[in-house]
């Protein structure tokens, strides 16, 4: 009988070409499937809640796979001890049977991270802006017009191939921590290339790049070309990914000490 587990994963996506497998380029999802392979001795498929694109980063990307055998420390320290230094998986839980891991969950939550000076220890992790001269406040105006159900085709990679365009944000507002500033932004779903859309077309609009487009106008007209430049890869984060209570098997976790 195999068991399901939902495993937390955290990574620094500098070195990997996004979270999915891909033909000709080193990926995530692939290192995880080799190294349990090297553990189990056998091949084993990793899902994930989501993808994310090239050089992005996670600090709570959730995977579920099957496994014969129970998970226990000793293979877990095994298995961080086989992977690259920036991957880790951080918890692993057992669900039931029928759960998914990206089809079960209600929400995820990205942020996006900035640095305002030159930093020989942010480079990888945060996306370098000198130039920041906005307040908090006026980033927020416009962060709050995305709160809702709505379409973002406007602020999805072209050629995106899904069923709908429709989201429905949650969370969407901005912080200051001294030279250092994040967006933060939580859905129910997320399309391709949209959360660096969104971060890069609020600064255009600050920066007057966009001057006669506002945030309601983009979003109807269903035109990625109406949206701003989406912002560097090297700062964004999935920071979080929730489910319903109902997909966890009553069991101790297995957690990294």
């Amino acid at each position: 009988m195999l068991n399901k587990y939902f495993v937390y994963v955290a990574y620094n996506g500098t070195n990997y070409h996004g979270w999915q497998r891909q033909k000709n380029a080193i990926s995530v999802q692939e290192v995880l499937e080799q190294t349990f392979e090297i553990v189990y001795q056998n091949k084993t498929a990793v899902y994930g809640s989501g993808r994310t694109d090239a050089g992005v980063h996670a600090s709570g990307q959730v995977a579920h796979l099957e496994l014969e055998h129970e998970f226990d420390m000793g293979l877990l320290r095994k298995l961080n001890g086989i992977l690259p230094k920036d991957i880790s998986i951080l918890d692993v839980r057992k669900v039931q049977d029928d759960s998914h891991a990206r089809f079960d969950a209600t929400s995820r939550k990205y942020v996006y991270k900035f640095h305002t000076y030159k930093s020989p220890f942010h480079q990888e992790l945060s996306s370098y802006y000198p130039f920041f001269d906005y307040s908090i406040d006026e980033l927020n105006e416009l962060s709050k017009l995305f709160v809702g159900k709505k379409d973002f085709q406007a602020f999805s990679r072209v050629k995106t191939e899904v069923n709908n365009f429709v989201c429905d944000i949650t969370e969407a507002h901005w912080v200051m921590n001294g030279e250092q500033f994040e967006f933060h932004i939580r859905a129910n779903r997320f399309l391709r290339g949209m959360v660096r859309a969104i971060v890069g077309t609020q600064l255009d609009i600050l920066k007057d790049k966009l001057k006669t487009k506002s945030i309601p106008e983009i979003l109807a007209s269903r035109d990625r070309k109406m949206a701003g430049q989406a912002a560097h890869p090297q700062g964004l984060f999935l920071t979080e990914v929730v489910y319903p209570e109902s997909v966890f098997e009553i069991e101790k976790k297995v957690t990294v000490e």
